[in-house]
């Protein structure tokens, strides 16, 4: 049986439970080759993940089919919406449109999960597994697959890039060398226009960042590579620029740069709290992702602390708690929850603070999952096969129409 045969039965499997008016979807067979990825749970401690909740991501890699996939804390797939050869899926997860529970992720024509440029889309699937609506960059840019968020005033909030031509005299480099801009928009979701528009280009020095120009001006310079747009708890922005090692907090209205962390022009002094450790860079993070506000001016980051061209900082992938002194312009790292197999995550990761005070963690480019009580303890660790990676993990409620 082909992965192309496997994907005919799934349809015509869908499209008999849509003639039946059933609102669940089916459960794919864990097939290699033709399901998704088994999900195997290594920890589960008292404590840990089994609220009702389920976890979220999009697996791709090691021979089985991509797509968004829902299943529970026992490793059971609930959902899986596997994509045509050659695509892959993104940041997948539950959100809220219109008052409605809605399920969102960013769609990749060309498959793998690697360059800023490759076309995406960003689809809305009801509570019914039905497509309701699709999300894209506006103004000449292509859509990227790192960030999907719907407001509470029912925008989309996307990042996005396109090539264009800079002058790096000043800093030793070419007058005509072209460079990614990484932006970010809001778009309205229901006519798809731009309603504002944060360039990095137009906002941060190219000297900011710490990837290596390429060897000919016309290869598009990767130098900011923004990775997330989130909402701060005030409805000012986070933008995470993987390449400068920095967390903007951007202004929503006027699109000024209210405070950087991290990276060559921190607002903050960084420091560690006792038993905590910044790495050899005297940084907190490095080629970090998903900024996350909690409250009390504190921030979950996930720390990769690795790239292949230029190296590791930390022998380890993390996921780093920052609290911020506003009127000091300190930031201490007060607690950090390390990869429990001591890896180090080459790109991608995320860390979502659950409900209970739990912090579920996608490590990205490793196959894991996992889940640390407040204290740090490690209660719930899950492993995927080899090869297989998502570039974020939830744990989240769902209960379809």
């Amino acid at each position: 049986m082909t992965w192309r045969s496997g994907r005919i039965l799934a349809g015509a499997v869908a499209l008999a439970f849509a003639a039946a008016g059933c609102a669940t979807a089916p459960v794919y067979p864990v097939v290699h080759g033709h399901g998704p990825p088994p999900l195997q749970v290594l920890t589960h401690l008292q404590g840990s993940a089994g609220s009702g909740d389920d976890i979220f991501l999009a697996p791709a890699g090691g021979g089985y089919p991509a797509g968004p996939e829902i299943v529970s804390t026992t490793g059971r797939v609930i959902w899986f919406h596997p994509l045509p050869v050659g695509e892959g899926a993104a940041d997948f997860r539950t959100q809220a449109y219109r008052g409605e529970p809605v399920l969102t992720w960013c769609q990749i024509d060309g498959g793998g999960r690697t360059s800023p440029l490759q076309p995406v889309t960003d689809y809305i699937y009801s509570d019914r597994y039905r497509q309701i609506a699709t999300v894209q960059a506006g103004d000449g840019y292509t859509t990227s697959w790192h960030e999907f968020v719907i407001t509470p005033w029912n925008t989309a909030l996307i990042v996005a890039n396109k090539i264009v031509t800079a002058n790096l005299r000043a800093m030793g480099g070419p007058a005509d060398q072209k460079v990614i801009d990484g932006v970010v928009q809001e778009i309205d979701i229901a006519t798809g226009k731009v309603l504002f528009q944060w360039s990095s280009a137009g906002h941060v020095p190219y000297r900011d960042s710490h990837q290596p120009l390429p060897p000919s001006a016309s290869i598009p310079w990767d130098w900011f590579h923004i990775n997330a747009v989130h909402l701060d708890t005030d409805g000012n922005l986070l933008v995470s620029a993987r390449f400068t090692w920095t967390i903007y907090k951007v202004n929503r209205r006027t699109g000024a740069i209210i405070w950087e962390l991290g990276g060559k022009q921190s607002t903050f002094r960084l420091r560690a709290a006792p038993g905590q450790t910044l790495d050899e860079a005297g940084e907190i993070f490095a080629f970090q992702h998903d900024p996350e506000a909690i409250g009390h001016d504190e921030y979950t980051v996930f720390d990769d602390e690795s790239a292949p061209q230029l190296g590791q900082r930390l022998p380890y992938s993390r996921v780093v708690t920052v609290r911020l002194n506003l009127a000091a312009k300190v930031a201490t790292l007060v607690s950090s929850a390390d990869q429990p197999e001591h890896l180090l995550a080459g790109a991608m990761g995320n860390a979502q603070t659950v409900s209970s005070g739990n912090m579920l963690v996608g490590w990205g480019t490793l196959p894991y999952i996992s889940e640390f009580g407040p204290s740090g303890r490690l209660l719930f660790n899950a492993e995927l096969p080899p090869g297989v990676s998502t570039y974020r993990a939830y744990l989240l409620p769902w209960h379809p129409a």
